[in-house]
């Protein structure tokens, strides 16, 4: 339990680093440039990933060595297209449906995607979370 807690502490420091960039360029996206917020939210989403790959697989998981670092980066951009998806339905949701506004919006999606990336990359990328798994099934 206290590596699960050590590993989501990591995890925490590099999503919010990455928070910080998503949502810092959103803003600067649709205040400065007047780019509507769907595409904003989509482009710094997807500039976050990109940091955040480099960043959790360096600092949070432990690359798995049978799986290339090709198909790594494939099954990681697969899972954040899929939070992608759920940022924008989120986004959509908050914004056009519950009307309120999308600088809190984001927030409060953030967290949920939040949680849904950190399950599902540890559960596919993460060799440490496989071997306590075998190990636990004998």
């Amino acid at each position: 339990m206290g590596n699960l807690v050590k590993q989501f502490a990591k995890f925490s420091v590099v999503g919010v680093t990455a928070f910080v960039i998503d949502y810092g360029l959103m803003v600067l996206l649709t205040e400065l440039f007047g780019i509507n917020y769907l595409i904003s939210s989509t482009i710094s989403f997807s500039v976050s990933t990109v940091f955040n790959y480099f960043a959790s697989m360096r600092y949070v998981f432990t690359h798995k060595e049978q799986m290339s670092r090709h198909r790594e980066f494939v099954i990681f951009v697969v899972l954040s297209i899929i939070g992608l998806g759920l940022n924008a339905l989120g986004m959509k949701v908050g914004v056009d449906v519950l009307h309120i506004h999308y600088m809190i919006t984001k927030i409060f999606v953030t967290a949920l995607v939040s949680v849904y990336n950190f399950v599902t990359r540890r559960v596919f990328l993460d060799a440490e979370h496989e071997s306590r798994c075998k190990a636990v099934r004998g």
